[in-house]
């Protein structure tokens, strides 16, 4: 996984740093996602994917600190944002799935 696939103008691309690099285009891609939720819906919005690209960007990045480069501050500083966007993730489809059965839960003498 180390072994270059590309060398061009003083670049050399191996398969770690395409996954170091895809791990970075997620996590900095999700605030592009933000924005375009927010503005549709007029007000600050965090929407699910938001924190599925979070989680995603940084188990890449954690592959690729952990492996492709042996950086252990690269780890640790994704890491916490892995933890985080994970606890997140996890409140917000609970909050979601509360949601929907509040919404399908029989009304006051009703039976659905």
């Amino acid at each position: 996984m180390n072994q270059p696939l590309l060398v061009a103008w003083g670049l050399t691309i191996t398969p770690w740093k395409l996954v170091g690099y895809l791990g970075v285009a997620l996590f900095a891609g999700r605030w592009f996602v933000q924005v375009f939720y927010s503005r549709r819906h007029g007000k600050p919005v965090v929407p699910t994917v938001f924190w599925l690209m979070s989680i995603s960007g940084s188990l890449l990045l954690l592959a690729y600190f952990t492996f492709g480069k042996n950086d252990s501050v690269g780890v640790l500083s994704n890491l916490f944002p892995a933890a985080v966007a994970g606890y997140n993730l996890a409140l917000d489809l609970r909050h979601k799935r509360n949601r929907r059965e509040e919404r399908n839960a029989p009304g006051p003498g009703g039976t659905g």
